[in-house]
């Protein structure tokens, strides 16, 4: 096969083991005299053109027709672009999540799929009743049809499953909505004007939603409000009393802040707030100040004696920000903050309860310098969160995490609180061994009904797996098949057992349940259930096409590999073929070399819309997993 490395320029996406390659694909058009009469997309931000053969550009100017088109080509173009919708209008759910009812367990899914000629994701919610047989076997039935939700940002259950919180975020200045809907209708209905904050952050990294205990008070990371700043423009300061149309042609607003780069541009500072359910009041945490930005926050347990206390991880503002979406190598640590007491509904105190009570947040994991995902045991009584400190002592942008623990006090001092590592850095793991952490997300319920069984996603060289770590020996099982190279995406927990996605290049995704007899965090066997479900409902001809696919990882060795360097540099590097699986040799097909950014990232062996649809349509992929 003949890699047509001169005839390709790829433009590589962001360092994320998730970029969606459909927004940065871009191939030259002498590609193209390798297929004649094959013409090829150009994929851009969604968003379907064609590029065409130099000799074609150059000789439509002696034509009244597009360049280079004619009957033949435009049938081809105009087939394409029907495949790329049927390969992009397949679904993907974003979260899920089950309730215990009177009949067994209830689930919940967040399902979206893009509009691609509108340039938008369209949502919708899912829901369905889990049936287990005496046999061990389980089936879902499914409601019969989704309920599309507009406007929302993002849904959060309580811990009872009895309430919804649903987010509407502001638009053009306008007051963010909370929702609160109880089981047959809305509840409560929340404004929050801009003076109070603005968009709720929905990300997933800076994302923090977390209802207490009684389900009385949710508190969450928003912008913090818009400061007043200095307005200068090309008649210089401009006074309170003036107007847009006295600066006829630039504006400055104060002194100019960086934020956090990509997804986040113009993002202001994020901060922790608090809303009463009941009496719908909203406020600022105290004891906060601008030196953080903070995130990922959880109630800490109400023990007897004790005041109520917010748990959230605590960026320094002052310093590097720009890039964290994709660069874990920013210094952070695990704070504690007395929350707001509410003597009555209708009256807040200062936080922790008393106006000269000292409100300052404290730092708890001061011995490490990395510090997020923090979670609590069920029953109260420690703490585990996931540390990038190598990528802080290295500044490699994503390494390798450790796993971490430390028992909750059962008063106000947080002196004396000891780290435990529970999970180790993995520098050079053995061959077929546990490679080390590699989780950038984490359940809001993590844990199994033992209480120290933690299931996590991580990357598993070229793949994602699901894993299971006993917090309290350190044991680390790989739960998913060892004789697969599909990737495994967690969806959430139904008691003691899991509900995932799997999928591979060549696999659209499918809807796995699993389970496993005897203890959990010793290593046993689990088995892995198909789900039938309508979410991934695959279109016939791309079904076909897919089945007409093969993919592979291989190992390549790397050769003239100097003596004095490390082990791990001397490994293998890895790489995801994907192909025809026709045995006929007379065919070459052409080449595409994906190249992900970073270096410290890795393409995982899922499926993916674009790569896919470029598979089906004649080209052979290599995904390089650079080290």
């Amino acid at each position: 096969m003949k890699v047509l490395a001169s005839s390709l320029s790829i433009l590589p996406g962001p360092a994320s083991p998730h970029y969606n390659f459909l927004n940065s694909l871009v191939i030259i058009p002498s590609l193209l005299s390798h297929r004649p009469n094959k013409p090829l997309l150009s994929l851009s931000s969604q968003r379907v053109s064609a590029l065409t053969p130099m000799d074609s550009v150059q000789s439509s100017s002696k034509k009244e027709l597009p360049a280079g088109l004619d009957a033949v080509m435009e049938e081809e173009y105009a087939s394409q672009s029907v495949l790329l919708k049927e390969f992009t209008n397949i679904s993907t759910i974003d979260k899920a999540w089950t309730f215990k009812s009177s009949v067994g367990s209830q689930a919940m899914f967040s399902v979206s799929h893009p509009n691609l000629l509108a340039n938008k994701r369209r949502k919708n919610i899912l829901s369905s009743q889990i049936s287990k047989g005496t046999d061990g076997s389980v089936s879902f039935q499914w409601a019969p049809f989704p309920i599309e939700i507009t406007g929302a940002s993002t849904m959060f259950p309580s811990p009872s499953g009895s309430k919804l919180l649903v987010v509407r975020n502001s638009e053009d200045e306008s007051p963010t909505q909370f929702e609160i809907w109880g089981p047959s209708q809305l509840e409560k209905e929340v404004r929050v004007p801009q003076s109070v904050h603005g968009s709720v952050y929905c990300d997933g990294w800076f994302e923090g939603i977390s209802w207490n205990s009684d389900e009385s008070l949710i508190a969450y990371v928003a912008e913090e409000p818009a400061p007043s700043k200095p307005t200068f423009g090309d008649l210089g300061y401009k006074k309170g009393g003036s107007t847009d149309k006295d600066s006829s042609s630039w504006k400055g607003e104060g002194d100019w802040e960086e934020d956090w780069g990509e997804t986040y541009a113009g993002k202001r500072q994020p901060a922790l707030f608090v809303v009463n359910v009941n009496s719908g009041e909203v406020h600022a945490v105290g004891g906060i100040g601008r030196s953080l930005s903070v995130g990922q926050v959880v109630w800490a347990p109400l023990n007897e004696g004790m005041h109520q206390y917010l748990v959230f991880v605590g960026w320094p503002s002052d310093s590097r920000k720009l890039g964290i979406k994709y660069c874990y190598n920013r210094a952070c640590a695990l704070y504690a903050v007395r929350a707001p007491t509410y003597k009555s509904e209708a009256k807040l105190l200062q936080p922790g309860g008393d106006a000269t009570d000292d409100v300052t947040a404290f730092n708890l994991t001061r011995g490490i310098s990395s510090a997020f995902f923090p979670r609590f045991s069920p029953d109260g009584k420690f703490l585990v969160f996931l540390s990038a400190k190598t990528s802080i002592d290295t500044w490699a942008h994503c390494a390798t995490n450790s796993l971490h623990r430390f028992e909750w006090p059962t008063d106000d001092k947080f002196t004396s609180v000891k780290l435990v590592e529970v999970v180790p850095v993995v520098m050079c793991p053995k061959d077929g061994c546990f490679p080390g952490l590699y989780s950038l997300s984490m359940l809001s319920n993590p844990w199994l009904s033992d209480g120290y069984t933690l299931i996590l996603p991580s990357i598993w060289c070229s793949m994602q797996v699901i894993l299971s770590i006993n917090v309290l020996s350190g044991n680390v099982s790989r739960i998913t098949p060892h004789n697969s190279n599909y990737s495994w995406n967690l969806l959430t927990l139904d008691g003691n057992n899991v509900i995932a996605v799997s999928s591979s290049p060549v696999n659209v995704p499918e809807l796995k349940y699993g389970s496993c007899a005897g203890e959990a965090s010793s290593g046993a066997t689990w088995s892995w259930l198909d789900v039938s479900s309508p979410i991934f409902k695959c279109p016939d001809q791309v079904t076909s096409l897919l089945s007409a696919l093969q993919f592979s990882i291989m190992k390549i060795p790397l050769k003239c590999v100097p003596e004095n360097l490390p082990e791990g540099a001397k490994k293998p590097i890895e790489a995801i073929f994907v192909s025809s699986n026709s045995k006929s040799h007379d065919v070459c097909q052409p080449l595409i070399v994906m190249l992900h950014g970073g270096p410290h990232s890795v393409s995982p062996s899922s499926y993916s819309r674009s790569m896919a649809f470029l598979a089906s349509t004649g080209y052979s992929l290599l995904i390089v997993n650079y080290r």
